[in-house]
């Protein structure tokens, strides 16, 4: 069972994806804006971070920032538009260990999600 934080403004996609995740029998922590993502980050520590883009008080990058300076195992997953490539792929360079297309492939997600935490396992 893994920790994961999911991070985006929209409560619908929350709800969706807590429910995917909780039924996989992962720890599921939720955030809707930047600053909360970073103080449940801190307090929680997930395993993963599934993190959209575009938040309010934050942005996606900012959290991502943020959050490499106290922890650079965190697994983050970006969570993007097909508009957002730019974005997502600067993620990536940033630390971010991969990124998703909204709306969501969940077979993708799930196999991203078990490299990840296989690797962290390594």
């Amino acid at each position: 069972m893994a920790r994961i934080l999911i991070v985006d403004d929209e409560i619908a996609i929350v709800d969706i994806l807590k429910s995917f995740l909780e039924e996989k029998e992962h720890k599921v922590f939720t955030a809707y804006d930047g600053e909360e993502a970073v103080e449940v980050t801190k307090r929680e520590r997930p395993h993963v971070i599934l993190l959209d883009i575009y938040l309010p008080k934050m942005d996606g990058i900012q959290v991502l920032k943020a959050v490499r300076e106290f922890d650079d195992t965190i697994g983050i997953i970006i969570m993007t538009g097909f508009r957002e490539k730019d974005v997502a792929q600067e993620a990536l360079k940033l630390g971010a260990f991969d990124y998703i297309n909204k709306p969501f492939d969940f077979d993708y997600l799930e196999r991203a999600l078990e490299t990840k935490l296989q690797l962290m396992l390594m």
